[in-house]
């Protein structure tokens, strides 16, 4: 009973070392392909920006800033009218 113990870790051990080899041998190698694939890469397009036809959109894009807690707020020039629209978020 006692020379089966070391045997039996033994064959363990290789046996484990092995299939990590493995299963590095597989990351390594899918790691190369990625590679490949990125060179070749195809520009996605979202499909709201497409029209029924599947044509790009003409249409300029509605952009939103949100302003932050601290930044200072805007100065008016004398030129300017004040803005009397409610503040994004409260201070």
């Amino acid at each position: 009973m006692g020379q089966i113990i070391p045997i039996l870790y033994g064959v363990c051990f290789v046996l484990l070392l092995v299939q990590a080899i493995r299963l590095m041998g597989r990351g390594f190698s899918a790691a190369g392909s990625r590679k490949d694939r990125t060179s070749t890469r195809s520009v996605t397009i979202h499909p709201e920006l497409l029209d029924q036809e599947g044509n790009l959109l003409e249409d300029e894009l509605l952009t939103v800033r949100f302003t932050g807690d601290n930044e200072p707020p805007p100065t008016i020039s004398p030129d300017q009218q004040p803005d009397d629209s409610p503040p994004l978020a409260p201070h």
